[in-house]
């Protein structure tokens, strides 16, 4: 797999790259990741079976885009391609730490930068992931139908499937039935989002060069990624404090900011299992009793 891997990276540099070293580095929950480097450059390799191919490639895009906008850095895509019976992605390899009060506050700022890059419609040319789980992205005009029937719905039939109660996805139903009580005043552009914008996926290099990666990027409102941001918590306070300076938030977000979440636990249920049932019945719950007020 590694010489497959090589040949790829020296078929796209144009120098040939005959691997030294291939070490394992932990951290991501879905494919197998790599240090690969032949003692003087250093590439970061995902791996995993053929299916995992569209996922590569979607990530590859949207490092793309994020990249186009000039706003944040991300590591460079280098290539991808096929090795036998496993799919691979070839990055960058950065050093990275987690992000300090001074990355944080760089890092807010850009983001609000990264959020002014609009589109024409809510969506993505294609279909990406969100995890493991496909993302429709059909584009559309309306962010509120958009939401109900890209997002909510979606994750709520496939919880369905794998076993959450029809009741509660009943109500999950009434949520998106209901959306567009949480809009009456509020009109959100098409901003560029990460789109999977958790601790997780961002950190600085050792001279404090914030980072972004692992994207599932479209085009929706920019209070998704905020809202995101907040959900698992690990940014730091000046993340925060900086976005809101540079660009400040509506006066309903935190209105709002449970809908967007919902998406994201109703994904983890359907990736990880009932862990997150209990948190996706309160969430679904306290947004219905809100929209029928």
């Amino acid at each position: 797999m590694f010489d497959t891997i090589a040949a790829a990276i020296g078929e796209r540099t144009g120098t040939p790259f005959s691997v030294s070293s291939a070490k394992p580095v932990r951290g991501g929950s879905i494919h197998r990741a790599w240090h690969l480097d032949d003692g003087v450059r250093h590439y970061f390799v995902k791996t995993g079976p053929l299916a995992a191919a569209p996922m590569f490639a979607a990530e590859a895009e949207g490092l793309l885009a994020l990249s186009a906008a000039a706003v944040v850095a991300t590591p460079t895509f280098i290539t991808q391609g096929n090795a036998g019976d496993e799919a691979f992605l070839v990055l960058e390899h950065l050093e990275l730490k987690a992000l300090d009060q001074a990355g944080g506050a760089t890092l807010g700022a850009a983001l609000a930068q990264l959020h002014r890059v609009r589109g024409d419609a809510f969506g993505w040319p294609a279909d990406n992931f969100i995890g493991s789980t496909r993302q429709t992205n059909a584009l559309h005009q309306s962010w509120p139908h958009f939401f109900a029937d890209r997002r909510l719905r979606p994750q709520l039939e496939l919880a369905l499937e794998n076993g959450m109660d029809r009741s509660l996805v009943s109500k999950g139903r009434g949520i998106s039935d209901r959306i567009g009580g949480l809009f009456i005043d509020y009109r959100p552009a098409p901003s560029l989002l990460h789109g999977d914008l958790w601790s997780g996926n961002a950190a600085q290099t050792r001279d404090g060069v914030p980072v972004i990666f692992d994207p599932a990027c479209y085009y929706g409102d920019r209070e998704a990624d905020i809202a995101m941001a907040e959900l698992f918590g690990g940014f730091p306070l000046s993340f925060h404090a900086a976005y809101r300076r540079a660009w400040p938030l509506d006066a309903g977000y935190e209105t709002r900011k449970p809908l967007y979440n919902l998406y994201h636990i109703l994904n983890h249920f359907n990736l990880f299992g009932g862990t997150y049932l209990g948190q996706a019945q309160r969430m679904i719950d306290a947004l219905l009793a809100g929209l029928k007020r």
